[in-house]
C-alpha cells in the first residue's frame, strides 16, 4: 500500500461518509481518535484530519489505514490532505520560537523583570507584531494565534523564570529560561537583536525571508538571535557581488582560495569542478554588527564543513579560533598516538598473577 496516494475524490467520499454516520460512528468504525493537532476544513465544519485521511486510502488503495500506520501531523496526513487542495488547521498554535521570545522577553526587561497584564498597550502592539512575523505558517495558526492574551501569559513565563523571582513560576519552557539568561549574560546584544527584528519587519526587509520547507539551517544549528536574523545573515553572506569581490581581493595579494580554518582547497581535491569555489562568512552576527554596510574585512572564505561548525553552536567561534581548535585536536591526537606507540618500559608492565 502506498501510503499518502489520495485523491480529492476519495476524500470527498471519506467527507460524506462522515457525515452520513456522524462523527462517533465514523471514528468507531475506522479505529481512530479525535484529532490533537489538525482539523480538515470544508464548507465550513471541521473534521478529523487523521482519520479522513486514512479512510480516504479506501476508496484509492482498497483499504483504510488504520491510526498506527501513519500520524497526523505535516509529515503524513496534514500534508496529503493540503496536497490534494484541502483547508487544514491547527488545532493548537505553535510553540514559540526563539525570535518571538526575544521579542518578549525585551517588553519584559523593560518592564523592570516583571509580566504585564494583556491590556496594556505595549503587549496590544506585541501581539500586533508577532502575527506579522513570517515563522509560522497560516495553516499552523488557530483564531487565537498569540493573541494579548496568550502574549501576557508569556510574558509572566519569562518574568517568573528570572533568578531574583521568589514565587511560583507559570508554566514557561525552556526556551524562556534560554533566552532570558542570554538577556541577563548580553542584554546590549539581545536587546539589539529585538530592535533588528522589529526593524525588519516594520520595513519589509524580514518579510521576504518566509519560512521554507527545510531550513538549511534547523534545530541543529544555533541561531542566537533567531530564525528571522540568521535567514538575514544568510542572505548576506549569499551576495553573489560581495563573494567576487572578497575573492578577488584575496588573489589580487597573492593569496589563494584555502578555507581559513581548516586549509581545505576545492581545486586540489576537486579539479577543474573545484576551481574559483569557496563559501563566504560573514564572520559578526547581525545582533553584533548592526545594519552597516558590510565591508569586505568581514567576509572570511571558508569550506562547506567549517561553516556549518561555526553555525552550529552559540557563541560562533570566528575563523581564527575554529583554525585555533582544529590545530589543538590535531596536537591532542599526535600527542596520543606518540603515547600507544612508545616502548613499554619493564616497570610499566603488571605482574602475572600468582
Amino acid at each position: 500500500m502506498r501510503r499518502g496516494a489520495i485523491t480529492r475524490e476519495s476524500v470527498l467520499k471519506a467527507l460524506a461518509e462522515h457525515d452520513e454516520l456522524g462523527r462517533e460512528a465514523f471514528l468507531s468504525k475506522y479505529g481512530f481518535g479525535e484529532a490533537r493537532s489538525y482539523v480538515l476544513v470544508h464548507d465550513g465544519q471541521a473534521y478529523d484530519s487523521k482519520a479522513v485521511a486514512g479512510v480516504a486510502h479506501k476508496w484509492d488503495q482498497g483499504r483504510a489505514l488504520t491510526r498506527d500506520e501513519f500520524s497526523g501531523g505535516k509529515e503524513h496526513a496534514a500534508a496529503w490532505l493540503k496536497r490534494v487542495g484541502f483547508q487544514v488547521k491547527a488545532i493548537k498554535n505553535p510553540d514559540w520560537a526563539r525570535d518571538e521570545i526575544i521579542l518578549a522577553c525585551q517588553l519584559v526587561m523593560e518592564k523592570g523583570w516583571k509580566g504585564l497584564d494583556a491590556g496594556d498597550g505595549r503587549v496590544a502592539e506585541l501581539s500586533a507584531l508577532l502575527q506579522l512575523l513570517p515563522i509560522h505558517a497560516e495553516a499552523d495558526r488557530n483564531e487565537k494565534f498569540r493573541n494579548p492574551n496568550g502574549v501576557a501569559r508569556k510574558t509572566f513565563d519569562i518574568a517568573t523564570r528570572h533568578p531574583e523571582y521568589r514565587g511560583k513560576p507559570t508554566n514557561g519552557g525552556a526556551l524562556d529560561v534560554a533566552v532570558l539568561h542570554e538577556f541577563l549574560a548580553r542584554p546590549q546584544e539581545m536587546t539589539e537583536a529585538a530592535r533588528l527584528i522589529r526593524h525588519g519587519i516594520a520595513a519589509g526587509d524580514l518579510q521576504s525571508f518566509a519560512p521554507t520547507e527545510e531550513e538549511e539551517f534547523g534545530d541543529e544549528f544555533s541561531a542566537p538571535e533567531g530564525r528571522l536574523l540568521m535567514r538575514w545573515h544568510r542572505a548576506r553572506e549569499r551576495d553573489k557581488g560581495l563573494r567576487k569581490k572578497k575573492i578577488a581581493s584575496v588573489l589580487q595579494r597573492g593569496g589563494q582560495l584555502a578555507c581559513e580554518a581548516c586549509g581545505f582547497k576545492f581545486e586540489k581535491v576537486y579539479g577543474d569542478r573545484g576551481a574559483g569555489y569557496i563559501e563566504c562568512h560573514h564572520v559578526l552576527p547581525l545582533h553584533v554588527a548592526g545594519e552597516s554596510r558590510t565591508k569586505l574585512s568581514d567576509l572570511a572564505l571558508i569550506c562547506a564543513n567549517c561553516h556549518r561548525m561555526i553555525h552550529r553552536q552559540a557563541p560562533w567561534p570566528t575563523p581564527e579560533e575554529l583554525r585555533a581548535s582544529i590545530a589543538q585536536k590535531h596536537a591532542n591526537d599526535r600527542r596520543a598516538a606518540a603515547a600507544l606507540s612508545r616502548p613499554r618500559r619493564p616497570a610499566d608492565e603488571q605482574m602475572p598473577n600468582p
